[in-house]
């Protein structure tokens, strides 16, 4: 007669599906959780609903203006002879690409509009100013 030790026969079994499908859970909880923590900085509307509804994916170029008048592309400072054709590459790179133009409080009105006009030149058809919002 042979005995069997109890204990190698009942080790508990790992289930691991079920723990995988609880983090996948926990995962898309924090996801979605996360998107409604940003502030959203618009102006809110009632948008009517349309069938062919696609989302505005394309990417952000900042353009920023400081006090002094210097002028950034990106994080790389541009004279402004070189600004047109520095946003002209970037829209041959993509068509689609949109413009945020950030000028400090203190910046040149007239500097401003150079890079405005620059930006018109080149044919950018969508150009975004960004500002803080007021305190309450």
């Amino acid at each position: 007669m042979k005995l069997r030790n109890l204990r190698l026969e009942r080790q508990p079994k790992l289930m691991i599906i079920p723990m995988i499908d609880i983090i996948f859970f926990l995962l898309v909880f924090f996801m979605m959780s996360t998107l409604y923590m940003v502030e959203q900085k618009t102006i809110p509307v009632a948008l009517p609903r349309a069938a062919a509804v696609q989302a505005d994916m394309q990417k952000q170029v900042a353009i920023t203006v400081t006090a002094q008048g210097t002028v950034f592309f990106e994080r790389e400072e541009v004279p402004p002879a070189l600004l047109g054709a520095r946003i002209q590459a970037e829209l041959d790179r993509s068509a689609d690409t949109s413009f945020v133009l950030r000028a400090d409080q203190q910046a040149e009105y007239g500097k401003v509009v150079t890079v405005l006009d620059e930006l018109k030149k080149a044919g950018v058809r969508r150009i975004a100013i960004a500002a803080e919002a007021k305190p309450r």
